[in-house]
């Protein structure tokens, strides 16, 4: 059995106090993010072999709610339930980077 994932998705649902001065990925989240994710990877036939986790800060509290997407390494800021569907299903499933929803300065892969 081979080790890891052939997708595996993380989720910042990191928490700061309110007042915290860059805010958090969880402060931001239009709902449950990684939910959304596991829905809509169901929806496509996505879950065996692969992976949705939340996470901690990935250090991009300002621009989130941060998602990255391996191993491509792809960083995401998806605002709603239609930006997750849209995420899986252009790129988890077709291989195409959603132009719009990649987090400022990331560059559509690797690390920021």
């Amino acid at each position: 059995m081979a080790i890891g994932y052939d997708i595996h998705v993380f989720v910042c649902e990191n928490e700061r106090h309110p007042r915290h001065p860059r805010g958090s990925c969880a402060a931001r989240s239009p709902g449950p993010l990684r939910e959304w994710f596991k829905e809509a990877m169901a929806e496509h036939g996505l879950l065996e072999g692969n992976r949705v986790n939340r996470c901690g800060c990935l250090d991009l509290c300002e621009q989130g709610p941060a998602v990255v997407v391996y191993p491509e390494g792809v960083w995401y800021r998806p605002l709603s339930e239609d930006d997750v569907e849209e995420i899986v299903r252009e790129h988890l499933v077709s291989g195409k980077i959603v132009e719009r929803l990649l987090l400022e300065g990331t560059g559509g892969g690797s690390s920021p």
